[in-house]
């Protein structure tokens, strides 16, 4: 790629460690996609409720389209897609089920909890096999043994928690922009002067703002959230796909 270009990042899987992990690489200024490639696990919960900052827990299904929404007004780009091949060139290369169409990114996270079979055929990329469990095997940010390429949340071998998936999900895509070549600090939105008054130029990914605009975003945030929960969430559970095959 060009130095006059945006660097593409592309997340495999819109779980909720996907997801994260596409806001945070969006923010950070990455073209990014993030592939769906069938429902979130997440919907089968009965009731989420071990998540921050919900005292009493909170609907699943409502916490995933929240979540989505929260991936999209970051800037991702969230379209339907599974991986069947993966090229790991420069950039790399990923192949899509029906077989007419690829995308090009020169970064990948891989969120695809529980897809590894794209990634059999790619050299330095290391999988685990756990009994009837395939993993990927990353280094303690995330890394996979190909530069470019990450593996996040369950896939990665995190455990089965909404909150640890978010946080790696996020983690990695934070390891994926400090290891890129794009200016970044932290994503921090500060109030007015907290860097400025200091004499400092306020650092790459933070944000000040003054306090009608704080405001503002409070209000916004208010007024969004009464929205979200004025009335319970349409959808309902889906089981594990054995119980509707009959195979359980």
């Amino acid at each position: 790629m060009s130095e006059a270009e945006t660097p593409r990042a592309v997340v495999i899987g819109a779980g909720v460690a996907g997801l994260t992990a596409g806001t945070f690489t969006a923010r950070a200024g990455f073209d990014t996609i993030v592939l769906s490639g069938g429902e979130s696990i997440l919907r089968r919960n009965a009731h989420l409720e071990n998540v921050p900052g919900f005292p009493a827990g909170v609907d699943a299904r409502r916490f995933v389209d929240l979540l989505a929404e929260q991936t999209e007004r970051n800037g991702a780009r969230i379209e339907s897609g599974r991986v069947t091949g993966l090229d790991a060139g420069a950039p790399f290369v990923l192949e899509l089920e029906d077989g007419s169409s690829e995308l090009r990114a020169d970064y990948v996270i891989v969120a695809s909890w529980s897809d590894a079979s794209y990634l059999r055929s790619v050299p330095g990329v290391g999988l685990l096999e756990r009994g009837s469990k395939t993993y990927v095997d990353v280094d303690e940010r995330g890394r996979t043994g190909v530069e470019g390429l990450y593996a996040a949340g369950r896939i990665a071998e995190k455990p089965h928690q909404t909150v640890v998936c978010a946080g790696h999900g996020a983690e990695v895509a934070i390891a994926l922009v400090e290891d890129s070549e794009v200016p970044f600090y932290h994503d921090w939105v500060v109030p007015e002067g907290y860097f400025t008054d200091r004499g400092r130029e306020i650092p790459p990914g933070c944000e000040e703002i003054d306090e009608a605009e704080r405001k503002r975003r409070e209000r916004e945030s208010i007024a969004r959230m009464q929205d979200a929960f004025e009335e319970p969430h349409p959808g309902e559970p889906t089981t594990h796909p054995s119980l509707e095959d009959g195979s359980g």
